[in-house]
């Protein structure tokens, strides 16, 4: 009989030790903030970046990552007081690579989208693009209303895994569409003419017409779609989501944003810099 007591004894213990644990663990999580304990433990913000975005992010002839999207991180080390690490990775591996956390966040020119934003958590808009059309002056007439695009007869390149893919998928579904890995590879595409036009973010078409004024290039003035950009963060982290909006806020509030914004989108000296 006391054995039989002392057992039961051990397992209502055990019992309350487990509900114990759990509460526990449960009250752990909703105070642990695992993403900004990893940065603040390593004293390093690794960001997440296609560098081939200009002039949001892109690399110089002497390597060198620079562009709005870099200023901003920039700013969000030394706020945060660690250093910055950016990992260069092609556009469309971006997300897999948060999720697998290969980096803290990512700050590549990635619109805020439902579907995206059903896996990862966005912080922003820092800034507000659009989708346009880049193409050379000689096929302008061609390609100046959607129906006349929208042929098959017509082939277009984007960015692969990017808005824009979905955007001409979406919008121009009876056109062909070549996806590119960067934009490099897609304004050479333009430029040999094995395709009509590209699409594109109005900036980067913008500047890609300016960039190479020798090609003809033309884009359009105003934008085809409305596209808010944003930070990408892993969702479980509500502290880093809490903390970096309102750092945001305060860039928006001081002036901070729209002095990067006319650094890169006003003064274009820095294209020289561009192989």
């Amino acid at each position: 009989m006391r054995k039989t007591k002392i057992f039961l004894a051990l397992l209502v213990v055990f019992g309350l030790l487990t509900v114990w644990g759990h509460v526990f663990a449960a009250d752990e999580s909703t105070k642990v903030s695992p993403v900004l304990d990893r940065i603040l433990t390593k004293k390093e913000l690794v960001v997440g970046t296609a560098a081939s975005m200009p002039p949001f992010n892109m690399t110089t002839k002497d390597g060198q990552i620079v562009g709005m999207e870099i200023d901003l991180a920039n700013l969000i080390a030394n706020a945060m007081n660690v250093k910055l690490t950016l990992k260069t990775i092609h556009f469309n591996d971006l997300l897999s690579a948060l999720e697998g956390g290969q980096v803290d966040m990512i700050l590549s020119s990635m619109t805020i989208t439902p579907a995206r934003n059903l896996k990862v958590a966005f912080v922003g808009p820092y800034f507000v693009s659009g989708k346009s059309i880049l193409t050379k002056q000689a096929n302008v007439e061609s390609i100046n209303e959607v129906p006349k695009i929208n042929t098959p007869d017509k082939t277009l390149v984007a960015l692969k895994g990017s808005t824009s893919q979905t955007f001409a998928e979406k919008v121009f579904p009876k056109a062909k569409l070549m996806l590119a890995e960067d934009y490099n590879q897609a304004v050479a595409m333009l430029r040999e003419d094995r395709v009509l036009a590209m699409v594109a973010d109005m900036p980067i078409c913008q500047l890609t017409a300016y960039r190479y004024a020798d090609a003809g290039f033309v884009s359009l003035t105003t934008p085809l779609s409305w596209e808010p950009l944003g930070i990408a963060i892993p969702p479980n982290d509500l502290l880093l989501i809490n903390w970096l909006q309102n750092f945001l806020n305060t860039l928006e509030k001081d002036g901070s944003l729209g002095r990067m914004g006319d650094r890169w989108f006003k003064d274009s000296s820095w294209v020289s810099r561009l192989p």
